[in-house]
């Protein structure tokens, strides 16, 4: 077992390598001046935007995920980051168009350069690990599925909130008063 941890570790550090930092910069600062985030993905990628969302809010930032009822109407000024792996997922690319429409920025991350999403988006961060698609520029993986792209947007995303919040003073005390206590 402690041989495919370390390999799945490998893999996704190789991953890591591959990503371009230009990409994620702009992606940083587009999330530093929306008034608002919105996060979308369907499946294990929504799972990821979930997660991404939750330490977005933990760090004081006001966002949403899209399916939830709490979630208000997108406009101008907000930026719509949408997640997914093979870029042409019909949901995300539906609500990707309305967030358009609404003059929201619309974001994307995903490992395919060539989606159909990608026509949609101000901007994109490329991951560029395996999905389930399998493509042929898909890294190879001992993995099963897309666990290497969604294990890949994780840490990515993780870091991208640390980068964001490394020059504020009591991130951990903050974002512990900002984490749920109603447990």
């Amino acid at each position: 077992m402690r041989s495919v941890h370390l390999e799945i570790l490998e893999e996704l550090k190789q991953v890591a390598k591959h990503v371009d930092h230009e990409e994620v910069t702009a992606f940083i600062d587009a999330l530093q001046q929306a008034k608002r985030i919105f996060v979308c993905g369907e499946g294990r990628s929504g799972l990821m935007g979930k997660a991404f969302a939750m330490r977005l809010m933990h760090a004081g930032y006001t966002v949403y995920v899209i399916g939830e009822t709490i979630t208000p109407s997108i406009q101008e000024g907000d930026l719509f980051v949408a997640i997914s792996g093979s870029g042409n997922t019909p949901s995300v690319a539906l609500v990707a168009e309305q967030a358009a429409k609404s003059k929201a920025l619309v974001h994307l991350v995903t490992s395919n350069r060539k989606s159909k999403l990608q026509t949609l988006v101000d901007h994109q961060v490329i991951i560029p690990a395996a999905t389930k698609k399998r493509r042929k520029d898909e890294p190879a993986t001992i993995q099963p599925m897309g666990n290497q792209f969604d294990q890949s947007v994780h840490l990515l995303l993780d870091a991208v909130v640390i980068s964001m919040t490394t020059e504020k003073e009591d991130i951990h005390d903050m974002m512990n008063r900002n984490h749920a206590n109603l447990q």
